[in-house]
């Protein structure tokens, strides 16, 4: 299997940084915001996951590449990452479920990326200044008419020109078009399902569905411009029933339409769960604000506390941009008193940063992170297995009384 074939590139930051290397996978041209993910493995899963969509990603694993590309490990049906930067790829493919290399996979969709540059100051810089916008450029579009290399001035105004992620609203460029249903598998397959989930596509992940159906439920992927009428429809009128908002690209606080169906949801008292992209809808949808992080958390390797549990989870992240909510209190839902309580159940054990939230007069409860755990870890699963008694009971998520009595004392402490 051929390796990277070089040739020069460069990549460019707003801010005017640049970073000389090699062109690894297409030539050209490509811009987006620039964010660093610091998982060691799941390169795969990552550059096919909808959530990357418009961004350049720097891996800070030094060395990528050396399982090639398979079949059985995306996560949608293309990659979705707007440009790909690393430090050493490897020379040659050890693996044996490769069919291609890296480097071939990236040429063959047309992704932009670069090899041989200091990802560790890239990283550095980024956590320090924060994501920005970057370019990457490479073969004819690095060079003019002339045939020189275009002077950096030229191609930092290229970057600034590029829209940036705020404001964003992404969701339906990596939506499925048509709706589709994944049954129940293993023990389940044939039988009549557990539950019936509809799940809202913003940018799902494959495995997200797998896992559902895996505890024996029958999921409905619909398109993010689903009504609230066709999630309905696909419901039954008894019987286990839910519905899910998946991760995916953009800004929370874009997202009108989505957020108006899951009032809908919610206001239906139709049991919910939200993972990433739709944690932050959740959020909005309860009433609270959204803001965009510095340089959010990407990776498989994030610790979080579930407070209901008193448990420490290792799990996937990524996101730029989290939901503002009361840490240390119950909150009432500032948009409608008939949502009740809510309390934030998960928190990020690096920043602090809310992880999840969980309605105590609601059956719904969302995570900020990945559960479906591709490429891992799976500390998490037992999100799914929440989620299926959810739906058989039809109420809220039992947080122990403890829990709920703590932070009530400090919310009354506060006041």
């Amino acid at each position: 299997m051929a390796g990277p074939t070089g040739g020069s590139a460069v990549l460019v930051l707003e801010d005017g940084t640049v970073a000389r290397g090699r062109a690894h996978g297409a030539r050209g041209a490509t811009l987006g915001e620039i964010v660093f993910s610091t998982g060691m493995t799941g390169y795969q899963e990552t550059l096919t996951d909808p959530s990357y969509h418009r961004q350049i990603v720097v891996m800070t694993a030094p060395h990528i590449g050396n399982t090639g590309v398979n079949d059985e490990d995306p996560e949608s049906g293309r990659i979705w990452v707007a440009g790909w930067v690393v430090r050493d790829p490897a020379r040659r493919v050890s693996n044996w479920r490769a069919r291609r290399s890296l480097d071939e996979e990236l040429a063959a969709q047309g992704v932009v990326g670069i090899s041989d540059v200091d990802t560790r100051f890239l990283t550095r810089h980024l956590r320090e200044l924060g994501v920005m916008r970057a370019g990457v450029f490479s073969g004819d579009a690095l060079l003019d008419a002339a045939g020189h290399e275009r002077p950096i001035g030229e191609l930092v105004a290229a970057v600034k020109a590029a829209a940036p992620m705020a404001g964003a609203d992404l969701a339906r460029e990596v939506s499925t078009r048509e709706a589709y249903v994944v049954e129940p598998t293993g023990e389940f397959a044939g039988r009549e399902p557990v539950a019936t989930v509809v799940a809202v596509d913003l940018g799902i992940k494959a495995m997200t569905p797998q896992r559902l159906a895996e505890r024996g439920v029958r999921v409905h992927v619909v398109p993010q411009s689903s009504t609230f009428d066709d999630v309905a429809a696909l419901l039954p009128d008894d019987g286990a029933r839910g519905v899910f908002f998946s991760n995916g690209p953009g800004d929370p606080g874009a997202a009108t339409h989505e957020v108006e169906l899951l009032r809908q949801v919610l206001d239906a008292r139709i049991p919910f769960f939200g993972i990433c992209f739709g944690n932050q809808l959740f959020g909005r949808a309860l009433g609270f604000g959204t803001y965009k992080l510095g340089y959010g958390h990407r990776g498989i390797n994030q610790p979080v506390l579930d407070r209901t549990t008193g448990k420490v989870e290792v799990t996937a992240h990524n996101h730029g941009f989290a939901v503002e909510a009361p840490l240390d209190a119950v909150s009432a839902a500032p948009h409608k008193s008939a949502y009740g309580r809510v309390v934030v159940s998960h928190i990020g054990l690096n920043d602090q940063v809310v992880e999840g939230l969980t309605a105590l007069d609601l059956p719904a409860f969302s995570v900020q992170y990945h559960p479906e755990a591709a490429a891992g870890p799976h500390d998490s699963a037992y999100l799914f297995d929440r989620f299926v008694e959810l739906m058989r009971t039809g109420e809220p998520v039992a947080v122990p009384a403890a829990v709920v009595a703590e932070l009530a004392t400090t919310s009354e402490m506060e006041n």
